[in-house]
This record gives structure tokens, C-alpha cells and sequence, in this order.
């Protein structure tokens, strides 16, 4: 569990995402998905708040509200898509448009680029849809950062200023649902020396990766989320 966590908290510490997708998977092999989402959801409330707290100079606060805003009213709709819709073909079109999405931006030449917050709503309503039905709210404020061409500080900063408030309303309803028990708070305290080792390690690639380069590795991120997703649609991976 440690290695796994700690894993996890670099590739979030480093790039601003993508914990979810490597955590709770992995510790799925080792307990109950139950118990692995919560665990996930305090992990992501710890690097945020560091992140925050460290950073919160190169957050676009702007951006990061509307975006959190937005989510509050797509939560309620995916809830409903969760019980209305078939998740497989929800997951197919998903999968499809962020490989699709990044697959393209790594074979443009000229990144394509949002020049201000207009459009943030239709991220952050995207974002709240999913998280509500799967708990992804990742794939659109990641296609969001990268089409705003924020510099890897501010991309990860803004994140964690959006992911802070977004993982507290999820860990209140995992401690309302019973969800939050005293064994998941143990386990996170126990990881807890790992994840503040990986903190610093993966802010510390941040600081030091190139523009181009990071934006190259979000995109592959989301290739590979978009992949992954596709192949939960198609039965071929458990989720």
C-alpha cells in the first residue's frame, strides 16, 4: 500500500493529476474498493492543501472557481446519469474524446489554445457530470489547463486550487454514506510519511520541467486515461 500510494502522490505532486487513476486500481488488489476510494479522496485532500499552501500565488483563482462552481451543478447530473444511462456507452464516448482530444494535440504543431475563462463552465460542468456518475472529474480540467497553455506551475497549482474544495464536498459524502470509517483513517495516517515524502519529490519535478515537455506528458496522461477507459467500456479491464 505504501509503494502504491507514494507512486500515486508523486504522479499527483509532479503533474497535478492522475492519482486516482494509479491508486485506486492498485489498492483495489489489496482491499475493498470501498475502503481504497476513501483513501484515495484523503490522499488527494493532503497534496492539495500543501500544494495550496505553497503555491497559492501561481493559482488562477478565477479559473479554479468557475470551474469548482460549474462542478457543484454537473455533480446532481451525473448522479442521475449514473442510474439513467448505460455506463459502458458513457465510458466508450469518454475514453473516445480525451484519446482522441490529446492523441490530436500531440500530432498538431501549434497547440490550440483558450485565451480566457469563457468557456471554463463547460469544463467545469463536464467535470462535475463525470465525477458525479464515476468519480472522474479529472480528464476535463486537465483538457481545460492544457488548452489554456498554463506554464506547469500555475497547471498544477490552479488544479490543487480547484481540487481542494472539490475532494472535501466527496470526503463529506463519503463520512454521510459511512463510507469514511476509522480503519480507512488509520490506513491514511499509517501512509501518511510516504505521502509527504512524494510531495516535495514531485513538486520538485514540476519546478524543473520544461513547458513543452510537461504539456507533452499531460497529453500521453490523458492517452492513457482515455485508453483505459475505453477498455473498461469494452469489458476488457475491471471498473
Amino acid at each position: 500500500m505504501l509503494a502504491i500510494l507514494f507512486l500515486a502522490t508523486f504522479i499527483r505532486s509532479a503533474f497535478g493529476f492522475g492519482e486516482a487513476l494509479v491508486a485506486v486500481p492498485l489498492l483495489a488488489f489489496v482491499m475493498p474498493v470501498e475502503t481504497a476510494a476513501p483513501i484515495a479522496v484523503l490522499v488527494s485532500i493532503t497534496v492539495a492543501a500543501i500544494a495550496v499552501a505553497q503555491d497559492w500565488r501561481h493559482i488562477h483563482f478565477r479559473s479554479a472557481g468557475r470551474l469548482f462552481l460549474a462542478t457543484a451543478i454537473g455533480t446532481p447530473i451525473g448522479l442521475w446519469a449514473l442510474h439513467a444511462l448505460d455506463s459502458h456507452l458513457v465510458k466508450l464516448a469518454l475514453g473516445a474524446i480525451v484519446a482522441g482530444f490529446s492523441a490530436f494535440s500531440l500530432m498538431r504543431r501549434g497547440p490550440a489554445v483558450l485565451h480566457d475563462d469563457r468557456h471554463a463552465w463547460t469544463f467545469g460542468l463536464g467535470a462535475g457530470v463525470l465525477g458525479g456518475a464515476y468519480g472522474m472529474n479529472g480528464p476535463p480540467l486537465v483538457m481545460y489547463g492544457a488548452l489554456r497553455g498554463w506554464p506547469p506551475v500555475h497547471f498544477r497549482a490552479t488544479l490543487q486550487g480547484y481540487f481542494l474544495p472539490a475532494s472535501g464536498l466527496v470526503l463529506v459524502g463519503y463520512g454521510t454514506t459511512g463510507l469514511w470509517t476509522s480503519a480507512v483513517t488509520h490506513q491514511y495516517l499509517a501512509a501518511l510519511p510516504a505521502v509527504l515524502l512524494a510531495i516535495p519529490l514531485g513538486r520538485m519535478v514540476n519546478r524543473r520541467i520544461s513547458g513543452p515537455v510537461f504539456m507533452v506528458c499531460v497529453h500521453g496522461g490523458l492517452v492513457v486515461v482515455g485508453v483505459m477507459l475505453l477498455l473498461q467500456s469494452l469489458g476488457w479491464i475491471g471498473g
